[in-house]
């Protein structure tokens, strides 16, 4: 880190799409970053919004939105980091007791880390839009806070003991079925909910016209309205990291598409399910969620 340079706090997943930067390859002249050690983004995101620990920061879709409905200083980066990946194998039950299809939801528990989880409120949106599957008709069990302390679980909704574990109450009979992201173990007893997950999954893909995102990058406002030549410097650098792992893996779909109108169709279907699902007060524009739109075209 050189003296002279701006330094950043910053929150940043290690993924092929970032490593060039975090690793120093792709270098600025006046900005450094001082990285956080962490292994799991996710573990961090309440700094984020509760502490405003760092200038920029990897951050959930609906933690994102959320984070503007109860005015936190941040702006949206349209730079996606971890890639999006489909969503339609995420809910799953245990076979080993039994069948459960979608036609047979209403009235079961399922888990869910945190009600305002991004990954929940796309299969939630899922089950709801594209299955007919009435979301008040579920008992949701909860594990965790949400990331704003602002928005606690609604009624009805019920919270896990401290020492519950959802895969273990999965396992034993005490859920029906739950929604599980990055964390699903690979246990042949965990079987998807929705028919032909990734056949349905590509269709649906297909249909909206995009690939269903998770994380973007947020960065303070401060900088937006004080320093703009920084936040432009900080998309740059992550744009190059982008291009720089798009060039050792070629892929014929973009799971981390940079500026707003690559995501919008993702944006806007997400800023759909949240404000259906009650976690947002209204539907947002996408270019609302961002500083200065017409750079990130």
């Amino acid at each position: 880190m050189s003296q002279e340079n701006i330094i950043l706090n910053t929150l940043l997943g290690s993924y092929p799409n970032t490593l060039a930067l975090k690793e120093g390859l792709i270098p600025s002249d006046w900005i450094d970053f001082n990285f956080t050690d962490a292994p799991v983004p996710n573990r961090f995101f309440k700094r984020v919004v509760r502490d405003l620990e760092f200038d920029v920061a990897e951050l959930a879709l609906v933690t994102a939105l959320q984070a503007k409905a109860y005015n936190k200083p941040l702006m949206m980066l349209p730079a996606v980091v971890g890639a999006g990946r489909y969503q339609h194998h995420c809910l799953v039950h245990n076979r080993e007791r039994g069948a459960l299809g979608v036609a047979q939801l209403k009235g079961k528990r399922i888990g869910i880390r945190a009600h305002a989880q991004t990954t929940v409120t796309w299969v939630r949106g899922i089950l709801s839009n594209e299955y007919g599957v009435n979301l008040r008709d579920i008992q949701w069990v909860t594990f965790e806070h949400g990331h704003l302390a602002e928005f606690p679980d609604p009624k009805g909704f019920k919270r896990a003991r401290a020492d519950q574990n959802m895969i273990d109450m999965l396992l034993h009979g005490e859920l029906d079925a739950a929604i599980i992201g990055t964390d699903l173990p690979d246990d042949d007893r965990l079987q998807p909910v929705l028919p032909d997950p990734n056949e349905a999954a590509q269709a649906w893909g297909l249909r909206h016209g995009m690939v269903p995102i998770n994380h973007m990058m947020v960065i303070k406002n401060s900088f937006c309205n004080e320093q703009p030549a920084l936040v432009h410097e900080v998309y740059r650098l992550l744009e190059e990291s982008k291009k720089s792992a798009d060039a050792k893996h070629h892929s014929s779909i973009d799971l981390t598409p940079f500026g707003i109108d690559q995501n919008k169709k993702a944006l806007e279907l997400l800023i759909l399910y949240a404000y259906q699902q009650g976690l947002i007060p209204e539907l947002y524009q996408v270019d609302d969620l961002f500083w200065n739109p017409s750079h990130f075209r």
